[in-house]
């Protein structure tokens, strides 16, 4: 009973993953504006991972065993998962558009299904692939606020190039991060994640320097950054990560094409941005995607289940 009423309310705590990370994207475009975009990232995951590791320690579940046992998996993990995607993802921001990293990034949850099917041998349902492909467009639409135009005279680059290295890390943790999750602890794997990738981030540091600029930066930074903590990485990643262990890599990875509607709706309140009529028609076709692909097949595969017993 337990573990169906997890299998229920993940879905609905799923959306709190787009949001939290659509801010976080927000909030992190002006905290890079003060310190440099790798040391952003290390102080993001690093007090993240370090809060982790006292609530570990407060509730005694350092299981030893399990990270012995898991330790090398864990890593992988951090180092694709945390470091690997992130430092790829704002390094590319500097060779290229935002607009060209999110229509990439995008493709995520589309190359997370093939491979769920390919490698992971997870059934394919046509009402997922139609969620999936209406919600990509529905993304596209909102990205690019529907002038087919600005799709057309898009050019690629070294930065786009950086974008499909970090959309393919971000595939493989989706992939893998449910094997890997299982055999341990959540907590305890998140914290190790964390504290690891916040490691590998620290170290990509020291060829871009720019620690001192730390000590400067303004309230409204710490601010933005607190919110990234709490809500993008320490809330966020939990999430996702018991995500992808109850409904797998394909369908916790379809939530992120909700994160560009969170963006731009935020930047409408926020800074007071312009949306377009195809902009609203974009998000309302993401919505419609991801419930398609998500909660339709879940009653589906319930229904049949129960036909068969």
């Amino acid at each position: 009973m337990e573990n169906r009423n997890q299998s229920k309310s993940i879905y609905f705590l799923m959306l709190l993953v787009p949001l939290f990370w659509g801010g976080a994207f927000a909030t992190a475009k002006h905290v890079i504006t003060e310190i440099p975009p790798l040391i952003a990232a290390t102080l993001r995951f690093g007090i993240t991972g370090i809060i982790l590791a006292m609530i570990v320690t407060f509730q005694k579940e350092w299981h030893w065993k399990a990270i012995r046992k898991h330790w090398k998996s864990l890593l992988f993990i951090g180092l694709i998962g945390v470091f690997g995607y992130n430092a790829l993802f704002f390094t590319a921001l500097k060779y290229t558009s935002a607009t060209n990293g999110a229509l990439i990034i995008a493709a995520m949850p589309v190359f997370t299904m093939l491979g769920s099917v390919l490698f992971c041998k997870e059934n394919w349902s046509n009402k997922s692939g139609i969620g999936l492909a209406l919600s990509l467009m529905g993304v596209i639409i909102v990205i690019v606020k529907g002038s087919l135009s600005a799709l057309v005279s898009l050019s690629f680059n070294l930065g786009d190039l950086l974008f499909v290295a970090a959309l393919l890390c971000g595939v493989i943790y989706g992939l893998t991060g449910k094997s890997i999750i299982q055999g341990a602890p959540v907590m305890l794997s998140n914290t190790v994640m964390m504290l690891s990738g916040a490691i590998f981030l620290a170290i990509s540091t020291v060829f871009e320097g720019g620690w001192d600029k730390v000590s400067n930066m303004s309230l409204q930074s710490w601010f933005e950054m607190s919110y990234m903590v709490v809500c993008g990485t320490l809330i966020g990643y939990v999430i996702f990560n018991k995500g992808i262990e109850l409904l797998g890599g394909s369908k916790a990875s379809m939530y992120l094409n909700l994160t560009p509607i969170v963006a731009t709706l935020l930047a409408v309140i926020a800074y007071g941005s312009s949306i377009t009529l195809a902009q609203i028609a974009g998000m309302v076709m993401v919505l419609i995607g991801v419930y398609v692909a998500t909660f339709k097949t879940s009653y589906i595969k319930k229904k049949e289940m129960t036909k068969s017993t």
